[in-house]
């Protein structure tokens, strides 16, 4: 057991998304995966970094990810990392989240790939942009409560 027990369900998080945006609200959603990506997640070569979720047609799809090929792929598959992936979401939540993109200028932003119950499931933030001040403010934050955990633990040992 070489992994850490608490996160054993997380395959990639898109931390940026979190400096970022404000996410108001969170949304599971399943992917639409071929084969060999599954079998690249399951050995962690997944990455969100870029990733965004867009809405065309009634569906919603997954951008800017990348899942790495293992190279014991198989032969007569084309292995494409950075391909649109579906997300399966159903038509009430996407005919909302459609709404909300075009209505009140929200944004849907990839927070985390992680495993529920053997599937690979993306957890999709409802996002408001931030400005550049409020960017400050969380990072000030940030170092604020690094600091602050710094001295305590410094006065809990003295």
């Amino acid at each position: 057991m070489a992994k850490k027990h608490d996160n054993t369900n997380t395959i990639a998080q898109n931390k940026k998304a979190r400096f970022d945006y404000f996410i108001e609200e969170r949304i599971e959603a399943g992917i639409a995966l071929q084969g060999w990506e599954v079998k690249s997640l399951r050995g962690g070569k997944g990455q969100i970094t870029d990733a965004f979720v867009t809405l065309r047609d009634g569906e919603a799809w997954l951008q800017g990810s990348h899942i790495a090929p293992l190279n014991t792929a198989s032969t007569h598959v084309t292995a494409e990392p950075t391909r649109m992936r579906k997300l399966l979401l159903n038509r009430r939540e996407i005919d909302r989240l459609t709404g909300l993109v075009e209505r009140k200028g929200y944004t849907l932003a990839a927070l985390e790939l992680y495993w529920s119950k053997s599937r690979a499931k993306l957890a999709v933030g409802l996002a408001k942009g931030k400005k550049q001040h409020d960017k400050r403010d969380t990072e000030k934050d940030r170092d604020w409560q690094r600091d602050k955990a710094r001295v305590m633990k410094a006065h809990s040992h003295g």
